[in-house]
């Protein structure tokens, strides 16, 4: 019981603040730039067309973040912020090395683990895929 409330605790957390950023991406909440200006950016360090890799990633980020909140399909949702953290490290944060004070990929690893490690383990007993599929 306890190990699932703490995977209820990581997933919210986690899940949620993820989802936020892809909102920040997609609609410009939470001092986001919105498509538009998440679009330009992209475009500037070379992801091509930015406007469609804008919105691949808001939507990976928004709809991961909130199946994994929920721990519905936690290993699709795993997937869903795992896939855009490794192109951040590659295309942004990689060459500045590990630490976030720098613009490092500290932050995006942290995601990565959090996302596989829960994927492995499972999302316990307060997760949709529990409910639904007993898992």
């Amino acid at each position: 019981m306890m190990a699932s409330i703490g995977l209820l605790l990581i997933r919210l957390v986690f899940g949620l603040t993820f989802a936020g950023h892809g909102a920040q991406k997609l609609f410009g909440w939470f001092g986001g730039h919105g498509l538009q200006g998440t679009a330009g950016w992209m475009e500037s360090i070379g992801l091509k067309p930015g406007k469609a890799m804008a919105f691949a990633a808001g939507a990976s980020e928004l709809v991961g973040g909130i199946l994994f909140a929920l721990g519905l399909w936690t290993p699709l949702a795993a997937l869903f912020m795992v896939v855009p953290m490794m192109v951040a490290i590659v295309k942004v944060h990689g060459p500045n090395g590990y630490w976030m004070t720098q613009n490092g990929y500290e932050y995006n690893l942290a995601i990565i683990a959090v996302a596989i490690g829960v994927a492995l383990i499972g999302p316990g007993q307060y997760a949709l895929d529990a409910i639904l599929f007993g898992k």
